[in-house]
């Protein structure tokens, strides 16, 4: 599994890690630069030109996330039975990119619900084939790293969109249709990279025409379906990230730097992700996950009390370093656990699984912040992250 230690050099990892690692991080970064950009104005555009509430705005995060996710588990049955991971790669960031134009001509909720659904329609699509491309040219003393260095590479672009974003916002005036419109741009950067870059390999298209059988279940073992259940465990408490910029709104950050929020926690994200998935091939990845859990149950409390502007922006700071310690960690340990004719499969079911959580999870966010109180949904996502450390620690066994 990943508790292996790696005798590989990190300068070694870094320059043998395939081009296609490389390609997919920037086509990640191009993807990123847009979708972040809009997700860092969206919840603001929603309240203050739509009219939106705050239980619509968790009923649209949760359709659009939990619904399209169904994809992600076809789509990483269908890169293994077909073989053909590029070609899906390309037609979920190809929708990502031409839904845009929905966001800057929306005239109500219903519009904007009809987009993100679009937009995470093609990122369910997109995620498993394209996390299976990365396992697939990769080897197992690599993994860390290689999946530390794509979320390094679309944390560029995380981070910069939302600061392209605030610069629009301030000299247009808080023009957010003009952001949706700029974000276009890199979409279409990114689906000429996929298409231009990217190669087949011989472990991605040697499966093509197996036959689709339930006993692939049993074959991805016990510590993989332990790993859903943590997974699954934990996401039931991680709504939105739109609770996190509404949150900054609350304590009183001005509309037009709310965004910032986003561009301080995705640069700790980059600055985190590569060198925590590279020592996670040295020391094991279950334990940085425990640790990254217990991070993010400190960092919703502290979003829970936080009472001054200048104390947000440390959150988000210790957000982007909880993201560095547990989203490549996740995949790589998903790589690990599954075997390589099912790669894409395994991915796809617990993508599908935590995208099926995140419309409870959002809803019980939006819902628990109007009646209860704005303490309460973070709260209850630490005590969750908690939970799930616990049984990460007791259910999935070291190999």
């Amino acid at each position: 599994m990943s508790d292996q230690k790696s005798s590989v050099k990190p300068k070694q990892q870094s320059r043998n890690i395939h081009p296609n690692v490389w390609i997919l991080g920037l086509v990640s970064l191009f993807t990123d630069f847009g979708t972040k950009a809009i997700q860092s104005v969206l919840p603001l555009f929603l309240l203050s030109v739509l009219g939106a509430n705050l239980t619509t705005i968790g009923l649209i995060e949760g359709i659009a996330e939990s619904t399209a996710s169904t994809l992600k588990l076809f789509s990483g049955v269908l890169s293994d039975y077909w073989g053909r991971r590029k070609e899906l790669a390309i037609l979920g960031y190809g929708l990502s990119a031409a839904i845009i134009p929905v966001f800057a001509l929306a005239n109500s909720p219903f519009w904007i619900l009809v987009a993100r659904f679009g937009d995470r329609l093609g990122k369910g699509i997109r995620v498993a084939p394209r996390n299976a491309l990365v396992a697939d040219v990769t080897p197992t003393e690599q993994r860390g790293a290689a999946y530390g260095l794509r979320q390094t590479l679309d944390t560029i672009g995380a981070f910069s969109g939302p600061l392209a974003a605030t610069l629009i916002l301030l000299i247009s005036g808080q023009n957010f249709r003009l952001v949706f419109w700029v974000a276009l741009i890199p979409g279409i950067i990114s689906v000429a990279l996929l298409v231009k870059g990217i190669r087949e390999t011989p472990s991605s298209q040697g499966k093509r025409g197996q036959p689709i059988q339930w006993s692939f279940c049993q074959q991805l073992g016990r510590n993989y379906w332990a790993l859903v259940g943590v997974a699954a465990l934990f996401n039931l408490g991680n709504f939105s990230d739109a609770f996190l910029l509404l949150k900054a709104q609350e304590i009183g950050i001005a509309a037009a730097w709310i965004p910032l929020s986003m561009i301080v926690m995705n640069f700790s994200y980059m600055l985190s992700a590569y060198p925590l998935g590279l020592l996670s091939d040295r020391i094991g990845r279950k334990q940085l996950l425990v640790a990254g859990f217990w991070l993010f149950a400190l960092v919703y409390l502290g979003f829970a009390w936080v009472e001054q502007p200048w104390q947000i922006w440390g959150l988000f700071a210790f957000y982007g370093v909880y993201l560095g310690m547990s989203q490549g960690i996740l995949l790589a340990l998903v790589a690990d656990l599954t075997p390589g004719e099912l790669r894409g499969t395994g991915f796809g079911i617990i993508n599908l699984v935590i995208g099926i959580i995140l419309l409870p999870a959002s809803l019980l966010a939006g819902f628990l912040w109007q009646t209860v109180n704005p303490q309460a949904p973070f709260i209850l996502g630490s005590l969750l992250a908690i939970a799930a450390s616990v049984l990460l620690l007791l259910a999935v066994r070291d190999e």
